[in-house]
């Protein structure tokens, strides 16, 4: 994970950042489109770009992903070692903003499928509280092992979760499953559901606007 992220925003005193996350066989490019459209100045945007890897889901064939892929089924076999080692750079990245002069709780992880199971995994692990998780058509990975896992110090960090009803990649159920359990565990879930596919629309930036707004000023 050698690619130097991309940055968006104010980088002489911003409120607060955000890692953004994208999903299976983008990169930092992807959102920063999105980034562009909530017009957010005074936080700063990191967008990551997840190394080339070879995706069982795919035939193995290789491309930007965050851990490797078996399938987007309940019960699927999960890369644990792929995302604890994406995990470890998630965290290098916080370093870095908390380095920068962004203290640990104006911080925000978000990502859209693949990047939102990352930043749901890693924060609900990290030992310092976060600002927020942004986790956009996506679930949680490694469920099984949430309660022995987790980090008391983000057990309130408010989660905004998003998901398209017509999404055909990661089925709805399969996100509402993660966000049971999120609830039964008494994480503090946002829920927010739109008519899309697999894909991140107005109505939903707006409204992560409005969250992040809330989570960071």
């Amino acid at each position: 994970m050698n690619d130097t992220p991309i940055e968006i925003g104010n980088d002489k005193t911003p409120i607060g950042s955000v890692i953004w996350l994208h999903g299976l066989g983008a990169d930092g490019h992807d959102f920063a489109t999105v980034v562009e459209k909530l017009g957010l100045p005074k936080l700063r945007f990191i967008l990551p770009h997840a190394p080339y890897r070879k995706v069982t889901v795919n035939n193995g064939y290789e491309m930007r992903a965050w851990y490797d892929l078996y399938g987007l089924t309940l019960g699927s076999r999960e890369d644990e070692a792929g995302i604890r080692e994406t995990q470890a750079y998630i965290e290098s990245l916080i370093g870095n903003e908390i380095a920068r002069g962004i203290p640990n709780h104006k911080i925000v992880l978000a990502g859209f499928s693949q990047g939102g199971a990352i930043a749901l995994h890693t924060a609900l692990r990290y030992k310092k509280p976060l600002a927020g998780v942004v986790a956009l058509s996506t679930y949680l990975p490694l469920k099984s092992l949430l309660s022995s896992e987790r980090s008391p110090q983000n057990q309130a960090t408010p989660i905004f979760m998003a998901h398209g009803t017509y999404d055909e990649v990661i089925h709805i159920a399969t996100s509402r499953v993660s966000f049971d359990l999120l609830q039964t565990e008494q994480y503090h879930v946002d829920w927010h559901e739109y008519p899309i596919a697999h894909s991140v629309s107005i109505d939903e930036i707006d409204e992560i606007r409005t969250f992040l707004l809330s989570i960071t000023e």
